[in-house]
């Protein structure tokens, strides 16, 4: 069995005065101290794209060095927005196959070291089949606008009915500490959004941030706190939008969370983390996972049932969309969140009761999902 015992993470947001090191060596501390221990046996580091925007690739002797651990074994993990999840997966192998007892898990991604709009739409393109769609000026968010539009017209679904997810996840990080938009929004505001790639507006779309969330895995409980890591799944889907049969289902999603389950089929979920880069993903995952029919995932958002005190929780931290979405640290937040809202150390955000949560990391438009099952010591 493989145990996180402790966590640590960065606010997200814009951190002009620190740089990718800054941030992974704050994050990796903190999660050390948090654990009351001081020495791993192995790091693996989650990040998407370090090489485009920092210039920086070795990312993880990179990282071992500023945390004064050379000689660690250390390895990078990228798996676009699944980056971290995929990270926490390598993590858990190490411990099972006895490799590791004790293994840091660092996520970090400093995206506004490019200033421009344009720069990260291109640096997030990488993310897609560069050669038959981003050489030709696709982008991920226009990926996005089409599965909007194909959402919207297979289930006549007017494009009001995409904002009960922003308007929750604002709502939700309103009152998370280390959430990068902590206000609420009024539906007028989601109306006159601006649009930046029809039909998606700006706010559909999970924001550019910076950040770094650590966590340790063991093959022993902790001293103080620890979760369980109960079960795990991962798939892929083609890369390249253009050879998929349907843009309203995500295949790894659904297979992703199927090969979670075998492992612990009673296994039910107090909350769910899921990857909302966009209000229609958000709402295709929370299909997949089968918490709603078909074209129906507005009605899971509207009716309150997604909300912190409803029947199914979904992202009580306020999700990528108002939480923030540093991408490649994004599923090492996912499971540091989990980690405090099971051990009630949520403060602010917390879901009464929470026992066992559901974590989902979703690479590109679906390309590669990881899901965690994780549950109270």
């Amino acid at each position: 069995m493989v145990y996180v015992i402790g966590v640590g993470l960065t606010k997200v947001g814009n951190h002009w005065d620190k740089s990718l090191r800054h941030l992974a060596v704050e994050a990796a501390l903190a999660a050390l101290e948090d654990a009351s221990i001081e020495d791993v046996d192995y790091i693996v580091v989650a990040n998407a794209l370090s090489g485009v925007i920092n210039a920086q690739e070795n990312l993880a002797s990179y990282v071992a060095t500023h945390l004064g651990m050379a000689g660690t074994p250390a390895v990078k993990v990228e798996a676009a927005g699944a980056s971290g999840g995929a990270a926490i997966l390598l993590a858990k192998s190490l411990v099972v196959s006895g490799t590791a007892e004790k293994v840091l898990v660092v996520g970090v991604e400093k995206m506004t070291d490019y200033t421009s709009l344009e720069d990260s739409t291109s640096a997030l393109s990488t993310f897609i089949d560069s050669e038959y769609e981003a050489f030709p000026g696709g982008t991920l968010e226009s990926m996005h606008a089409m599965m909007m539009r194909t959402y919207m017209k297979k289930y006549d679904v007017p494009k009001e009915e995409f904002s009960h997810l922003p308007l929750l996840m604002h709502e939700n990080a309103s009152t998370t500490p280390h959430a990068q938009l902590r206000f609420k929004l009024k539906p007028q505001s989601y109306e006159s959004s601006p649009v930046i790639a029809e039909p998606v507006t700006m706010l559909d779309l999970a924001p550019i941030s910076d950040g770094a969330a650590a966590v340790v895995l063991s093959k022993d409980v902790g001293k103080e706190n620890s979760v369980k890591i109960v079960s795990s799944g991962q798939a892929t889907d083609t890369i390249s939008i253009y050879r998929r049969n349907d843009l309203t289902q995500l295949p790894s999603v659904r297979a992703a969370f199927k090969r979670a389950l075998e492992a612990s089929q009673d296994f039910k979920p107090d909350f769910y983390v899921i990857h909302d880069y966009s209000s229609v993903m958000g709402y295709v995952e929370v299909e997949e996972l089968g918490l709603a029919e078909r074209g129906k995932a507005s009605l899971l958002f509207s009716s309150g049932d997604a909300r912190r005190d409803g029947s199914t929780p979904i992202n009580p931290e306020g999700g990528l969309k108002a939480r923030g979405n540093p991408v490649g640290a994004t599923g090492v937040y996912q499971m540091a969140e989990a980690f405090l809202q099971i051990t009630e150390r949520a403060e602010g955000w917390q879901v009464p009761g929470a026992k066992n949560g559901l974590v989902l990391s979703v690479g590109g438009l679906g390309a590669n999902s990881v899901v965690h099952l994780v549950r109270e010591v």
